[in-house]
């Protein structure tokens, strides 16, 4: 019993920290979650390695129903959320992250921790070049159903690596024109739906592989969400506020160098 609390504990303080970056700096929570819960998981004993990675990243997709609920309903409250497109957007985003939760419990956890690297280096760079407020060339948005495909391929990988997706959706979405905060509104919207359907996909998934009694559903952890949840909630809005005191362009640069260590130390663990 102990161990579990410090267990809790050791979430709670992730989610104060992951709560404050989001607020901060507009990034999805699995970027920390994910590899800081696995480290976690690992160190006290809750799952074996080749389960740590899957049921991290369902946690983390959990966690992210509730903070980007609360996101959500502060960006439609500013009509900031783009109704004539978020249909498609979220369509599409449902079918990939319903299917990447059902499909990450076959992939090997050594590729799924490679792909879990990639991405992030990825989302790095676009957080460095992001800050240099570069602005695109105008590209008109495309017919409802291909902004739906591309979507669900957003939707899939966001759902496969534990993020809510806005670092994948706003800077797609502000490709085709989308205005800055409207795709922002948008993508939090989308985060919902990501969250939702991927979390069945990994309930369902895990839902034989794991044990209730032992605090899982599926592959969700419920101590470490609870941990996570209860803090990030409150954290989030404080780190919104701070972007008008801090240096926000120089700690994107700085968080985006932390993110590909995290992801070198990932491949290479």
């Amino acid at each position: 019993m102990y161990e579990l609390g410090l267990l809790v504990a050791s979430c709670a303080l992730l989610g104060c920290i992951v709560g404050f970056l989001a607020g901060l700096l507009g990034i999805g929570g699995g970027l920390i979650i994910v590899p800081v819960l696995s480290s976690l998981l690992l160190s006290f004993d809750v799952a074996a390695a080749d389960h740590v990675l899957v049921i991290a990243i369902a946690t983390s997709l959990a966690s992210i129903l509730f903070t980007s609920t609360s996101s959500a309903l502060a960006h439609h409250k500013n009509d900031n959320v783009p109704w004539e497109i978020a249909p498609w957007v979220m369509s599409g985003v449902a079918v990939g992250a319903l299917i990447s939760g059902f499909a990450a419990s076959f992939i090997p956890e050594k590729m799924l921790r490679t792909v879990f690297a990639v991405s992030v280096v990825f989302i790095a760079m676009r957080m460095v070049l992001s800050a240099r407020n570069k602005v695109n060339a105008e590209h008109p948005l495309p017919a409802g159903p291909v902004l739906g495909s591309i979507s669900a391929v957003m939707g899939s990988l966001s759902g496969l690596i534990g993020i809510g997706g806005g670092a994948l959706l706003v800077p797609m979405l502000h490709y085709f024109s989308v205005d800055i905060k409207k795709a922002i509104g948008c993508a939090a919207a989308c985060g919902i739906v990501i969250a939702f359907f991927g979390s069945i996909g990994y309930i369902s998934a895990g839902w034989y592989v794991t044990d209730l009694t032992h605090g899982f559903m599926g592959f969700v952890y419920l101590p470490a969400l609870f941990g996570i949840v209860i803090t990030s909630w409150f954290i989030a809005p404080i780190g919104a506020k701070a972007t008008h005191y801090l240096p926000v362009n120089t700690i994107k640069k700085v968080f985006a160098m932390l993110l590909v260590f995290i992801a070198i130390k990932m491949v290479f663990s």
